[in-house]
């Protein structure tokens, strides 16, 4: 019974209690009980009922028939809100599958070959396996590593034939690296027939790295059109890498985590995803090229840091922008329902992430300056360590470099200078600035 309860709990059930003597508690003996979740509205009734008229009918077996009946009826809701219990697991389960690192989340944002994505997923579940504190299950990660293989072997010209004229001969060699060189497959059931976890997961990080560069290269532009209304705002077509020199505004230094010297100035390196974003995207981009950031003084605020060149304000403002996971093309000015299962491919909830701000006068748009970076803190998130902001904001990229710098920003130190220095050549921008929306 308690198990019962504990479902009923987990999905978001609220039995109704009564007083005894209540008119709700004796109403014809009748109680009920709703549930509401995605649009399910889940009721059990339980039948009126009379006492029989039976002289060995005692109350203790009136009491026992009546914790009968209550049971079933427990049953029968868990029975029937068990469909939208995985929608509320995605908040709430600790088994939630959602990328910890922003290198992790770029991997997955690349729309690739689906051969490629099925080498991708088989080489990740080994890092998951890994994570097993006790005796590690390595016939499982040989079967995974195997699979990958076959894989690659059986599509080898669907691989490459997906890939451009003038990258095929890059692709060719990152093929054979992955099947045939260190850091490839061989490498991998090298470490795993030796049982080694740590020489398998650097090496494991090194096959997923090629396995990201041969799916670039076959991601060459937007898989999706942009609706109409936003053809001419800045895009970005690809990937850009965006580079920012920090610096104190007392004067004083900051400390590499791993050692070294202390400095006036750090650099935070920064991924940003026009394929997942490319509004989003572009338009950040363009800020940097025209210089927006450059001298901007940085506010702290409660997990983000926040930065807004408050005096470049451009008359309009860019439309929220989340990509659902599963889903061919964004989303716009809708934000994701995380109770209800979805999931953006961008997620907010990694340290580092980088998102717009939402708009003063709408949620339903972003500050065309005003970008933060999410200092996420898993003790401040949902039981499936996922933000409980997640899905609301346009997450475009994530800080891969620099991260450890990211704890040492005050309120009042500055970014000094902010460089897009790959991603040029991927920025489209339209002749025709976007009017004010």
């Amino acid at each position: 019974m308690a198990s019962c309860v504990a479902a009923m709990t987990l999905a978001g059930a609220r039995p109704a209690s009564h007083a005894p003597g209540s008119a709700a508690a004796t109403n014809s003996g009748r109680a009920q009980l709703s549930f509401h979740r995605r649009g399910v509205r889940a009721r059990v009734i339980r039948a009126s009922h009379r006492r029989p008229h039976h002289p060995s009918f005692s109350l203790e077996d009136e009491g026992v028939l009546e914790w009968l009946r209550g049971a079933a009826a427990a049953l029968a809701i868990v029975a029937q809100i068990s469909v939208s219990l995985p929608a509320n697991a995605v908040l709430y389960s600790p088994d939630t599958k959602v990328p910890r690192t922003g290198e992790l989340a770029l991997r997955r944002a690349i729309p690739a070959n689906p051969n490629m994505k099925a080498i991708q997923e088989s080489l990740e579940d080994i890092s998951y396996l890994l994570r097993i504190p006790q005796r590690k299950p390595y016939g499982s990660m040989e079967s995974d590593v195997k699979k990958s293989m076959k894989i690659a072997m059986d599509n080898k010209e669907a691989i490459l034939g997906s890939i451009p004229a003038e990258h095929k001969e890059e692709g060719a060699k990152l093929y054979t690296s992955l099947l045939e060189e260190k850091g490839g497959f061989q490498t991998l059931l090298k470490y795993i027939k030796e049982n080694d976890p740590d020489k398998l997961s650097i090496a494991l990080a090194s096959s997923l790295d090629i396995v990201a560069e041969l799916e670039l290269l076959q991601a060459p532009g937007l898989s999706f059109l942009l609706p109409q209304q936003y053809l001419e705002y800045p895009r970005l077509t690809g990937r850009g890498v965006v580079e920012f020199t920090v610096e104190k505004g007392d004067g004083s230094t900051f400390f590499p985590t791993g050692g070294g010297e202390p400095k006036s100035v750090a650099t935070i390196q920064v991924i940003i995803d026009g394929y997942s974003a490319p509004l989003t995207a572009g338009n950040f981009a363009k800020m940097v090229l025209d210089g927006a950031y450059d001298g901007v003084t940085l506010k702290c605020a409660s997990q983000a840091i926040i930065a807004d060149n408050e005096t470049g304000k451009n008359g309009y403002t860019v439309p929220l922008e989340v990509k659902p996971a599963g889903q061919f093309e964004p989303l716009y000015r809708t934000p994701l329902s995380i109770q209800d299962g979805e999931l953006p491919v961008l997620p907010m909830s990694v340290y580092g992430a980088v998102a717009m701000a939402h708009s003063v006068d709408s949620d339903e748009y972003s500050s065309p300056t005003q970008f933060f970076f999410y200092l996420y803190d898993k003790r401040n998130s949902g039981l499936g360590g996922i933000s409980f902001d997640e899905g609301q904001f346009s997450v475009f990229g994530y800080t891969t470099d620099g991260r450890d710098v990211l704890s040492q920003i005050k309120t009042g130190d500055k970014i000094r200078s902010a460089k897009l220095v790959q991603g040029r050549e991927r920025l489209v921008l339209p002749s025709i600035a976007p009017e004010e929306s």
